[in-house]
C-alpha cells in the first residue's frame, strides 16, 4: 500500500503542504481548528513522517544510489564522474550498480538501493526497460528518481538528455553536404527514447534534402555492440545499391562497421564513409579517425545530481518536489572516417 504523504493530506483537506507541515508541528501561527484536522486526516490516512526527511534533520548518512547500464562503458564513466564531483562537494556518498541492460535487474538494484536506505536515485534506464511502475512505486515512498541519458515520459520525473535529435539530424546532414546520396543508418533498440530520437533525426534530414526513405537502409541493434555493426555493415554492401554512407547510432557500432567494411576491401572514406554517437576517445585514435556525435557525458553527470540533491532538499523542507527536464546540446566531431577524400586534412 501507497505510503501517505503530506500531500495526500494536504488534498483532502483543501490546504497547502506548507500548512500541513506546520500543523503537524505544532506552529502557533495555525489555527487549533486546522490543527485537529490535519492530525485527525492524517490518523485517518495512516500518516508516518517521512523518513528521508527525519532522517536529513537528524544529520544521518548522506548516499546516492546510481543506476547505469554498464559501470565500465566510456560514456557513464564520463557521467558517474560528474556525478561524484558535484555530491561529494555536499559530503554525500555514491553506491554505483549496473543494470547490464536488463529491466528485471534493474527493478532489483533499484529495490535494493531504496531497501540501503539512500536518500535518492539517479538513473538511465536499460535498453528492456517500457513500464516504470517500479521506480513510480518508490516516489510514492518519497524518494526522489533522476533519469538521465535514457528516459521515460511515463514517469513524473526530473531528466537530464542530450539532444539526440540534433544530434543525429547533423551527422545525417553533414554525410549528406558531403556529397553522400545512399545514406543508411544502424539504429538502436526499439524502446530508448534516446535511440527513437536518433532515428527521427535522421529520418527529419533526410527529407530536408528531398531524399527518400528507404526501409533497406535502416538495420536495428538489439544489444548495440561492434557485432552487430559488422553484420549490419555486411548486410548492407549486399545490397543491389548499397548505401556509401553509414549513420550508427553508437561508437561501438560505427568501429565494427568500419572494421567489417575494411575486412571487405571497401574504404572509409573513399567508397564508404562512417559516423558514430557519443565520442569514445578512442575515436580519435583509430585509422581512419572516426566522426562522431559528442554527448556532454560529464555535464550530464552534474546537471542530474543537482537536480536530484534539489529535490532532496525540497523533501527534507517538505515542499512539494519540482521537476525539471534540461537538454544539453550534441556536438558534431568531423574526422576523417566521414570527409570526402578531397576535403580530408589527413
Amino acid at each position: 500500500m501507497k505510503r501517505a504523504t503530506l500531500r495526500d493530506i494536504a488534498r483532502e483537506l483543501g490546504v497547502t503542504v506548507a500548512t500541513v507541515s506546520r500543523a503537524l508541528k505544532d506552529y502557533p501561527d495555525i489555527s487549533l481548528a486546522t490543527k485537529q484536522a490535519v492530525l485527525a486526516t492524517a490518523e485517518r490516512l495512516n500518516y508516518t513522517p517521512n523518513p528521508l526527511a527525519v532522517k536529513l534533520r537528524q544529520q544521518a548518512y548522506k548516499v546516492v544510489g546510481v543506476v547505469v547500464p554498464d559501470i565500465v562503458h566510456p560514456f557513464f564513466s564520463d557521467v558517474i564522474s560528474g556525478i561524484v564531483d558535484v555530491v561529494e562537494e555536499l559530503g554525500y556518498h555514491v553506491i554505483l550498480s549496473q543494470s547490464n541492460e536488463s529491466y528485471e535487474k534493474e527493478i532489483r538494484v533499484t529495490q535494493m538501493l531504496h531497501a540501503t536506505g539512500v536518500d535518492g536515485l539517479l538513473v538511465c534506464l536499460s535498453n528492456e526497460t517500457v513500464a516504470v511502475d517500479h521506480l513510480r512505486a518508490l516516489q510514492d515512498y518519497d524518494l526522489p528518481v533522476v533519469l538521465f541519458d535514457k528516459t521515460s515520459a511515463e514517469l513524473a520525473a526530473s531528466s537530464v538528455v542530450t539532444n539526440d535529435f540534433q544530434g543525429a539530424y547533423d551527422a545525417t546532414a553533414h554525410l549528406l553536404d558531403q556529397g553522400y546520396t545512399r545514406v543508411a543508418h544502424i539504429k538502436g533498440p526499439t524502446h530508448p527514447e534516446n535511440t527513437r530520437q536518433r532515428f527521427a533525426g535522421y529520418q527529419a534530414a533526410l527529407t530536408a534534402y528531398g531524399l527518400p526513405f528507404r526501409p533497406e537502409y535502416v538495420a536495428e541493434c538489439q544489444a548495440v555492440t561492434h557485432a552487430e555493426g559488422a553484420a549490419f555493415a555486411q548486410q548492407f554492401m549486399r545490397l543491389p545499391e548499397p548505401p556509401d554512407a553509414i549513420f550508427a547510432v553508437s561508437d561501438s557500432v560505427a568501429i565494427g562497421a568500419i572494421t567489417a567494411l575494411k575486412e571487405m576491401g571497401r574504404r572509409v572514406p573513399e567508397d564508404v564513409a562512417v559516423i558514430g554517437f557519443s565520442d569514445w576517445a578512442v575515436c580519435e585514435l583509430l585509422t581512419p579517425s572516426v566522426s562522431s556525435v559528442a554527448q556532454p557525458a560529464y555535464a550530464i553527470g552534474r546537471r542530474a545530481s543537482e537536480l536530484l540533491l534539489r529535490e532532496i532538499q525540497q523533501l527534507r523542507d517538505e515542499q512539494p518536489v519540482e521537476h525539471s527536464r534540461v537538454v544539453l546540446d550534441a556536438v558534431l566531431k568531423v574526422r576523417a572516417s566521414s570527409q570526402r577524400p578531397e576535403s580530408n586534412p589527413e
